[in-house]
């Protein structure tokens, strides 16, 4: 009991990582594809977070044996590979964030009908509301404010869930043909599933500098045992919870021939006004809350962690200029990135689908690359022999990069053709 108490207190990275993680790859394609394909759709889904998890838990493994960050890591291999990990970053920087604030603002307008004000203006106080949470509270406010988040999309998920099941399967129409898996368009959604399942490879390097912020937080260094346990303790949740997002869609959509919106916004809507037509409409609210509890916590912690990696960066590719990135550069750091993807929704809103699909493209292609220099990192002479991984992660971390180019050469493929 004293065990778990400490686990609990404990949490940090792997619950910032779930909070980041449950966000439009479970609350929209998680649902989808249960809605679309039905329970099949749980095997891509477990398939995905079991081969991409030793990346991410190299980001924790590293940084607990190290106490560095898995950016310094990049560095040591050769600044070229820092590079190319700054490339990614820069590209998903200025994309996914303002991506993240549209649905999320977009979300809430839809929920509690107040149409009114705009998206943008919406997206707006968002940014200013996050953006002071993060820099008033820092990374100790931001830990505690997501455990209270969290348990309660949690708890309201597990009542969803349960109710969807005990309610039963939504009839299905008799002419309903569930859609092919395996031609052009049933791949492209595999691949975009499979690809942003639990999320983007290139957050292990986030997952890293939350575990150093956390260390710095506490009286006592945790041991790698203690930090792998708390880390794997926020996966196994962020696994859990696509299931029940997968759940719900299959439960309260599947078979009925619901023409499904291409857009995150109107599906997140659509799957909250179907889900009280089944279940009943004293559940919208609790539905509501879930869904945007979902993506508020993700705009929360992706906010703050492409703040941290972007410092990281800078200050290891110009150590010469590190005096000029500490004073209050976190502070500057989030609202600079405030401002920077709120002009973005404003210029180019009518564009985002393009920004997204550039940041998508260079996440997956990157993607292989980057998994094997997060394997380099924790077998390199940084890590002592007794706490690299062993035989067992490290087969499966080989059958993860040959997933992951998999899908990156297909998804290539299918782009440039």
């Amino acid at each position: 009991m004293s065990k778990l108490k400490t686990l609990l207190k404990n949490l940090g990275p792997g619950l910032l990582f779930a909070s980041m993680a449950i966000g439009t790859s479970h609350l929209v394609l998680s649902t989808k594809a249960g809605a679309q394909y039905g329970w099949v759709m749980v095997i891509p889904i477990v398939l995905a977070n079991l081969f991409k998890y030793p990346f991410f838990e190299f980001g924790i493994r590293y940084t607990s044996v190290t106490g560095k960050s898995l950016v310094e890591g990049y560095l040591n291999l050769g600044k070229k590979y820092l590079w190319v990990y700054a490339f990614v970053t820069l590209v998903s920087t200025f994309t996914i964030l303002a991506a993240l604030y549209v649905v999320t603002a977009g979300l809430f307008i839809n929920l509690f009908n107040i149409a009114s004000i705009g998206v943008n203006s919406i997206a707006l106080a968002l940014f200013i509301f996050i953006s002071a949470v993060l820099i008033i509270g820092k990374y100790r406010f931001l830990e505690n404010s997501l455990k209270a988040v969290i348990s309660i999309l949690f708890v309201a998920l597990i009542i969803t869930t349960v109710l969807v099941l005990h309610k039963g399967q939504v009839p299905g129409a008799e002419t309903y043909q569930r859609p092919a898996i395996f031609n052009e368009a049933g791949i492209l959604f595999l691949i975009g599933l499979m690809g942003w399942m639990p999320t983007a490879v290139e957050a292990s390097g986030w997952v890293s500098l939350w575990s150093i912020e956390n260390i710095k937080t506490m009286k006592e260094k945790p041991s790698l045992k203690m930090a792998l346990q708390e880390f794997n303790v926020g996966y196994f949740l962020t696994a859990l919870l696509a299931i029940f997002f997968l759940v719900i869609g299959w439960m309260t959509l599947y078979g009925t021939g619901t023409e499904l919106s291409g857009s995150a916004v109107v599906f997140a809507n659509q799957v909250v006004s179907l889900f009280t037509v089944h279940i009943g409409n004293w559940a919208y609210f609790l539905i509501a809350i879930a869904a945007f509890a979902t993506m508020f916590s993700t705009c929360m912690t992706a906010h703050d962690a492409v703040s941290r990696v972007s410092i990281d960066v800078l200050q290891k590719l110009f150590p010469q200029k590190d005096h000029l990135l500490k004073k209050n550069v976190f502070t500057i750091t989030v609202l600079l990135m405030a401002l920077i993807n709120w002009m973005v929704i404003v210029l180019f809103g009518g564009n985002m689908g393009n920004l997204v699909a550039l940041a998508t493209f260079v996440s997956f292609i990157m993607a292989p690359l980057i998994g094997w220099m997060n394997l380099k990192t924790v077998i390199g002479n940084d890590i002592p022999k007794v706490n690299k991984p062993k035989a067992g992660l490290r087969i499966l971390t080989y059958l993860g990069i040959f997933f992951l180019s998999f899908f990156a050469l297909y998804y290539f493929w299918m782009v440039i053709r």
